[in-house]
């Protein structure tokens, strides 16, 4: 049997292996730590559960509209309006299958055989694997700790072909945390414009997870020529600790948002009818439980990165966003346990793993394989436990 061209050229999403591979070993009886997951650990709030079966119990479990209920698409464009300062109309919004799923289908609606995609480093593990299964190819753009993990504007021009068919940016970052400012994005701006034919694909997922007081700005609130050719990408996953219930949004221009929601008819029919129930509380309800999630995102933060940085040849930077720490361990590459080199990311993991039993995901599926990613969206005590296993860990090595 021969697979699809289009199966054969994507990876499997690292992320989601050492997770599997994690809980694998649990179920063998292993006490891992988890510092993989990019979930928040906390419950969906209570208002919003409650959305969800208030709609069961009224029967809202048939087929929605495929891009979305009227009243969460308004919902949208009102949070759109309010929290970015874009103008959407309903019609240029439409509800996906989770904000995984908004940038596939954005991916797949811009990029024909042979386009190339700008994608910076570290970037998210499925935006490569998303460029390839369209047929496109994926251009890395390598940054630098100098630069805070950053695309800047030469490195963004340098990197621009007649075949560029889009840009994408991801902030608040997952893995680094990083956040680009009002200045940072406004400076790409010129570069976008001088080149047209360049879209742009903007997840913000992580909006409202911010600490420091960092600001998050949309790149498409900056210009009107940047807004018509952006992609605005979000979801609820993230900020009201909803990852299973499979909500994320897009908005822009009308011609794209009508391609993809041709694309999602074809895929799914429509988000899950309850969950957009769900969703319509989230966006439009009660917010408190956000801000405590920060709070408690914020103590775990300083407390690792603290600790990270006390580790003999570990460089870690402080995130303003999200809930990663993206730490330098290449100063271990090349050492040995049990006569096994540590020559990447990838194998400091493995030991991590199967002989420290803490699970962290290697930074080269980031395209950064200097750095290793762990979450603190899990408790303080889980977190006291997996660095205390990595301090020891580290200490076999020679």
């Amino acid at each position: 049997m021969s697979l699809s061209k289009c199966v054969q050229r994507i990876e499997e999403s690292i992320t989601l292996a050492i997770t599997a591979k994690a809980s694998a070993m649990k179920a063998e009886g292993h006490d891992v730590v988890g510092l993989s997951a990019g979930e928040p650990d906390f419950d969906t709030p209570e208002n919003i559960k409650q959305a969800a079966i208030k709609a069961i119990n009224a029967g809202m479990t048939k087929y929605t509209p495929s891009s979305g209920t009227p009243a969460l698409r308004k919902a949208i464009v009102e949070k759109f309006k309010k929290d970015n300062g874009l103008e959407y109309k309903p019609a240029e919004v439409m509800v996906n299958c989770g904000a995984k799923h908004s940038v596939f289908l954005a991916v797949m609606a811009l990029v024909d055989p042979g386009d190339e995609v700008l994608i910076p480093t570290p970037y998210w593990v499925s935006y490569p694997e998303m460029v390839k299964c369209a047929g496109g190819a994926p251009v890395v753009i390598e940054t630098s700790a100098a630069e805070e993990l950053k695309l800047t504007p030469a490195k963004l021009a340098k990197a621009i072909t007649p075949k560029t068919k889009a840009l994408i940016l991801n902030s608040p970052s997952n893995p680094s945390g990083m956040v680009y400012t009002r200045a940072e994005l406004q400076a790409l701006v010129p570069v976008l414009k001088a080149h047209p034919q360049v879209w742009v694909i903007s997840d913000e997922i992580y909006e409202k997870l911010l600490y420091d007081g960092a600001e998050h700005v949309s790149i498409a609130s900056l210009d009107a020529d940047i807004f018509k050719r952006t992609i605005t990408i979000n979801g609820v996953s993230k900020s009201y600790s909803m990852t299973g219930w499979r909500i994320g949004y897009a908005a822009g221009p009308l011609t794209i948002i009508k391609g993809m929601g041709n694309l999602q008819s074809q895929e799914t029919s429509n988000p899950t009818s309850i969950s957009q129930a769900a969703t319509l509380e989230a966006l439009t309800g009660p917010q408190d439980s956000v801000a405590k999630m920060v709070v408690a995102f914020d103590e775990r933060r300083k407390y690792m990165v603290g600790r990270l940085n006390a580790i003999p040849g570990v460089k870690c930077s402080t995130p303003k966003g999200a809930f990663y720490v993206f730490p330098d361990f290449s100063s271990y590459y090349g050492k040995k346990f049990n006569g096994k080199v540590i020559s990447g990311s990838v194998e400091l993991c493995n030991f991590l793993l199967e002989e420290m039993k803490v699970a962290a995901v290697p930074g080269g599926g980031f395209g950064a394989d200097k750095h290793l990613r762990f979450s603190y969206a899990c408790s303080m005590e889980t977190i006291k436990k997996a660095l205390d296993r990595i301090e020891e860990g580290l200490k076999k090595l020679s």
